[in-house]
């Protein structure tokens, strides 16, 4: 019974170490590299686009497929490049699945993924499969429950009307994202009305037009058609960021819809990024904007946004206006005290936003200077020309001495608790400023009052 029993165990152990051995050999005598021509093929057939696969292997614990330098070209309407390229993809099979003919992937890990998203005019995007309805039947692959994005790129651009590429409007880079119930199916397909996934992002560097954030993080939502980014955190031009930022892909325009609260913002660094916005202003900004829009098909695909907001600068300077200096020179007398300080200086600029047509126009303006209040209104244009229309109220805080009344009187100034007051116009452009006198009483009754 003994020798059964010890002849039983071997037996086992001996088939023990042959299916393990089996395990560990199957995949080099599998040789699943073989088969990348037949899965090129397949791929293709599915997805419409022509796909570049560098090598395949297989490996068991976990049942997994590693493809190297994998690659998907945009379709023959778009420019020659590329939508999609991974250094390296890792998925892990649900081996229960397959035996059942489901394809289910529980984990799939994208090494080095750079994705280039492209808009037609027409409406498609590059990533969309026109024959989505074969797809469907052709290809069962189900949700994904967890994918994980490292060292990622994304840049995202329209084709213009006559076809030729157009300028990037949104680029991240450094990308780390760690997302679940993602569904490929539904990304490519452009009558999906599922949620295609959820999850957390990071991103080293982020461009919107031209405004730049860098260490965002954020929550990411995929759903038909729609990006949503949340709990935004990011540094913005030695400040901080937080707020939403969400995009529709669902129409021929993608559009796009942003709130944020912006903290210790460097306005010199942030204005350096546009045309004539260097050396125009300095000071630290906080405040809050909401920003929304169509991404148009041109070579200014933001132009068309619109928005509004409310900011204040602290401790800043305007170089370029010289705002003591130019007021003293309209009321015909200089040298008044703290208006001898840097004549652009103030310690506080308050403004109300509102961004339409390409001009940005502000009914409250409220700047303390050194020695000189302002509160004004008017707008700038965006559009090019830069031109400025606005028209203010100034007040000399320093009380002055009787001839100096008189004389400033004469120059159209009033008096009031002692103090100055004079309305002046601002014309030109942002890169030369004209001031000018009020005309009348009503450019001083239309302007609002805040102290």
């Amino acid at each position: 019974m003994a020798i059964r029993r010890t002849s039983g165990l071997i037996v086992v152990g001996m088939a023990a170490l042959l299916v393990l051995a089996l395990l560990f050999v199957a995949p080099a005598l599998l040789q699943v590299d073989r088969y990348r021509p037949q899965v090129i093929s397949y791929l293709q057939d599915n997805t419409g686009k022509e796909v570049e696969i560098g090598r395949l292997t297989l490996t068991f614990f976990p049942l997994s497929l590693h493809i190297d330098h994998f690659g998907v070209k945009n379709p023959a309407i778009f420019p020659r490049g590329y939508v999609v390229q991974v250094a390296r993809i890792d998925a892990v099979f649900s081996a229960g699945a397959l035996l059942h003919r489901r394809v289910v992937i529980t984990s799939l890990v994208l090494e080095d993924p750079v994705l280039n998203l492209t808009s037609d005019p027409d409406g498609p995007w590059n990533f969309e499969n026109p024959d989505a309805q074969a797809v469907q039947t052709a290809l069962p692959l189900e949700v994904i429950s967890r994918v994980q994005i490292r060292r990622g790129h994304l840049i995202a651009s329209n084709l213009l009307p006559s076809d030729a590429a157009g300028p990037i409007f949104f680029e991240a880079h450094e990308v780390s994202a760690d997302l679940e119930q993602v569904n490929l199916m539904g990304i490519i397909d452009p009558s999906s009305s599922s949620m295609d996934g959820r999850g957390s992002l990071k991103a080293g560097h982020l461009r919107l037009g031209r405004v730049e954030v860098s260490n965002l993080k954020s929550t990411l939502r995929l759903e038909s058609r729609h990006v949503l980014f949340g709990d935004v955190h990011a540094e913005v031009d030695g400040g901080r960021a937080a707020g939403e930022l969400s995009f529709d892909l669902s129409g021929k325009n993608a559009s796009f819809n942003t709130t944020a609260k912006l903290s210790g913002v460097s306005v010199a660094q942030l204005l350096a990024a546009f045309p004539h916005g260097g050396a125009k202003m300095t000071g630290t900004m906080d405040g809050d904007l909401k920003l929304a829009g169509a991404i148009t098909h041109s070579l200014r695909p933001l132009a068309g946004i619109h928005g509004s907001g409310h900011l204040r600068v602290h401790n800043g300077q305007v170089p370029g206006l010289k705002l003591n200096e130019n007021l003293m020179k309209l009321a015909h007398f200089n040298h008044l005290g703290p208006a001898k300080n840097e004549p652009s200086s103030f310690t506080l600029m308050t403004a109300d936003l509102e961004l339409d047509n390409q001009r940005i126009s502000s009914r409250v303006i409220d700047i303390d200077g050194y020695g000189v209040d302002v509160d004004g209104s008017g707008n700038v244009s965006v559009s090019g020309s830069n031109e400025l229309n606005y028209r203010g109220l100034a007040e000399i805080t320093t009380r002055e001495g009787f001839f100096t009344n008189i004389i400033a009187r004469l120059s159209g100034a009033t008096l009031k608790d002692g103090k100055l007051q004079f309305p002046f116009r601002l014309g030109g452009t942002i890169d030369n400023p004209v001031f000018s006198k009020g005309k009348d009483e009503k450019d001083v009754d239309a302007v609002p009052r805040h102290r």
